[in-house]
């Protein structure tokens, strides 16, 4: 690999609905315009892989690879993935094979190997929020979008994952309450308040110094949700799942 300044990074962030990626030098900035593709079903672990390699052959070289990805994702090893679990795609009925295929199977090893390229795999919100945070405190980054996705880094350093999406709510859970299909069902202006409500709901069990909200949905709440939010929630654009897979290498992790 080549000197940390010159080295660039393939990052690729796997969402419900698509695959998106860019390679990125080590400050964030783009080498050529950013690929995205819808995620293909069924998606099988080695479909992934397949794929995210056809993406890499239509970006420029790159030194690195990382791959964001919903989920428990732990050392680059899958414990728990939504969506691709679901043959027909997200809120779809779950195969019982894909789950089989997917459960402790190495991602990391498997993109290394194929690409030629030291990988690093992680959920996809901790990439998202490697992009975004400061540093400083306590931090905590919820994305919007298929789902909810979680990250918490304390003073840069990324804290163990926790799928707090899969914690009830009601009949629900926090995912599919403020998920994008209730989003649709909803209209912005009804889903923005619920967002509030989760926020509300997480601000006394987490006292973060700073709450960042990302991913593709963040940008429809609503101005006036926006308002009851309170200064310590920043609303943060979606690029930062790919600039975050160049910044992610460099992340202090606690394990």
């Amino acid at each position: 690999m080549r000197s940390d300044d010159a080295t660039t990074t393939l990052s690729v962030d796997c969402g419900g609905g698509h695959l998106k990626a860019a390679v990125l030098d080590v400050s964030g900035t783009q080498r050529a315009e950013p690929v995205r593709v819808p995620t293909p079903y069924p998606l099988p672990p080695e479909k992934l892989v397949e794929t995210i390699a056809g993406i890499a052959g239509s970006l420029p070289d790159a030194d690195r690879v990382t791959v964001g990805m919903p989920g428990m994702i732990r050392r680059g090893v899958v414990v728990h993935t939504p969506h691709y679990v679901c043959p027909r795609g997200p809120r779809t009925p779950v195969s019982a094979d894909l789950v089989a295929q997917w459960r402790s199977f190495d991602m990391q090893g498997a993109v290394a190997a194929r690409l030629g390229l030291p990988a690093l795999v992680l959920n996809d919100a901790e990439v998202h929020g490697a992009g975004v945070i400061a540093a400083s405190g306590l931090e905590l980054v919820l994305t919007l979008g298929t789902g909810l996705g979680s990250s918490l880094f304390l003073g840069g350093s990324l804290s163990p994952h926790l799928e707090w999406s899969h914690l009830p709510r009601g009949r629900s859970t926090y995912d599919e309450y403020i998920g994008e299909p209730e989003r649709r069902r909803l209209g912005s202006a009804l889903w923005s308040r619920r967002v509030v409500r989760v926020v509300d709901g997480l601000r006394p069990v987490v006292w973060w110094d700073r709450l960042y909200l990302g991913g593709g949905n963040s940008r429809r709440i609503t101005p006036n949700a926006l308002t009851r939010l309170g200064d310590d929630v920043v609303v943060v654009p979606n690029s930062a799942a790919l600039v975050g897979g160049a910044r992610a290498w460099s992340l202090p992790r606690h394990e």
